[in-house]
């Protein structure tokens, strides 16, 4: 690796497990210092435990993004430990089966949905901003989804709520300039992790929905690719940018 991240200290959301456990060895792989923020304790501790043994640094903080107290300490204990905070890394989110078109979707699942994907990611840059501006500026890493750049059926809770992510993204690019602090946001495709693939495999009748990924599905690795880049100085001139990583869906 090429220490593109060294002694910065990253806050990544969503990191026991998917695109987000990747993200965090590859993170502690160029150097940084990673908070692993996520919900499955033992999940954590073994990536932070692996991170350790291959030379890294990490620490897993317990995080349910949608309680703000929660939130709060977790990096506050992030803080703590590391000295600063440089990077939030939004990367928590996710969509519920029961997701529809509005006018027969539940209204506890539209709300849910908002309360993880839009609210998470706001309570996270509520708490975190703050201790980037301290360390003197930094990086806002956050995800949406290509269902929030484009119009795909029976997902309005999510397209909605990854869409206001998008907004909320150059909304914090605009205000937090001044402050050296530069937003930015992911917008991933069909990303080929295991259940992804598997989900694939069992719905035969869309794989014209899968060719039209021009370059192949996705890999978590790729995600982890955009992220580093938007995490280290060498985007120190790009905020309020939409980065999608996304095999040509969008203009296919």
């Amino acid at each position: 690796m090429t220490d593109r991240l060294k002694d910065k200290v990253a806050f990544i959301t969503g990191g026991t497990g998917g695109i987000g456990e990747v993200a965090c060895r590859r993170f502690a792989a160029e150097g940084a210092l990673v908070a692993i923020a996520g919900r499955r304790e033992a999940e954590g501790e073994r990536i932070a435990s692996d991170i350790a043994a291959a030379g890294g640094r990490a620490i897993f903080v317990k995080t349910d993004v949608t309680v703000a107290e929660n939130v709060d300490w977790a990096l506050r204990q992030t803080v703590e430990t590391f000295g600063r905070l440089d990077i939030l890394y939004n990367n928590a989110g996710g969509s519920s089966p029961k997701d529809g078109p509005v006018t027969t979707t539940p209204a506890e699942v539209f709300w849910k949905t908002l309360e993880l994907d839009l609210f998470g990611t706001w309570l996270c840059c509520h708490h975190g901003i703050p201790h980037l501006v301290a360390s003197g500026g930094g990086s806002v890493i956050n995800t949406s989804s290509i269902m929030g750049a484009m119009g795909i059926p029976n997902r309005d809770a999510y397209s909605a709520s990854k869409g206001a992510v998008i907004a909320l993204t150059r909304s914090m690019a605009v205000e937090y300039a001044r402050d050296r602090v530069r937003v930015n946001v992911l917008v991933p495709g069909a990303v080929g992790t295991e259940r992804v693939l598997k989900f694939f495999e069992s719905e035969p009748h869309l794989e014209d929905q899968r060719k039209a990924y021009l370059l192949g599905l996705t890999e978590p690795d790729d995600v982890a690719n955009a992220a580093i880049f938007l995490a280290s100085d060498e985007s120190r001139r790009t905020t309020g940018q939409q980065l999608c990583v996304d095999s040509g869906i969008l203009i296919s």
